[in-house]
């Protein structure tokens, strides 16, 4: 057996090893082409997301990081009773990497037929926020470009939103503003690296 075979076969297992990995946090959360160079499966469902939806991958990823830092057994604070000692449950139910309330997963999974879509699943919880931020643009006209007010509606529902409960929020205003500037700095960052990151594996080899 060649050595090229051998170095093939190797890189190919390793590929495996590390889809098994799948739930680990990126090492390296601030850039979004470090996160798709580790993780390069969650670059292809974020663009399977783009081309589905419609939606920029920046954007939906700077909310992801907000909600969840990437991971996909997040959950909400705890609540708690008795004068804040002993803790009753969670805050809402909201749950995995995007932080997506049952109500609303259900209805997702109901809408594209995805019955057996899982909230800890990379490639089901992109492909939600796909969905969402394509409705937010349906319902509420807002770009699926604008990664703060997207942030908004997911955060205060596509009717808050158009009542502007956020105005009573400021401390929301700046996480929005947050998510905003971080969508627009992944953005950039992976203009720098789309190229190499559409290469398939066997291309990737002899580069």
């Amino acid at each position: 057996m060649s050595k090229k075979i051998i170095y093939i076969a190797l890189t190919m297992l390793s590929v495996f090893i590390l889809g098994g990995c799948a739930t680990t946090q990126p090492s390296s959360r601030e850039n979004l082409c470090h996160i798709f160079e580790e993780k390069r499966d969650w670059y292809d469902a974020a663009k399977d997301m783009r081309d589905k939806w419609g939606v920029p991958i920046h954007v939906p990823m700077a909310m992801m990081y907000q909600e969840s830092s990437f991971r996909h057994d997040a959950l909400p604070p705890r609540d708690y009773v008795f004068f804040g000692l002993i803790p009753w449950g969670r805050v809402s139910s909201a749950y995995g990497y995007a932080q997506a309330k049952t109500m609303t997963w259900d209805d997702y999974k109901r809408e594209t037929n995805s019955r057996f879509a899982d909230r800890d699943d990379f490639d089901d919880a992109i492909d939600f926020m796909g969905w969402f931020i394509s409705k937010t643009h349906t319902i509420n006209r807002i770009s699926k470009w604008d990664a703060g007010a997207q942030y908004l509606n997911y955060h205060e529902g596509w009717g808050g939103y158009k009542r502007k409960t956020y105005r009573q929020k400021q401390w929301l205003v700046k996480v929005a503003q947050k998510v905003d500037a971080r969508s627009k700095r992944y953005a950039a960052q992976l203009k720098t690296c789309e190229d190499e990151l559409n290469k398939g594996w066997f291309m990737r080899l002899f580069t």
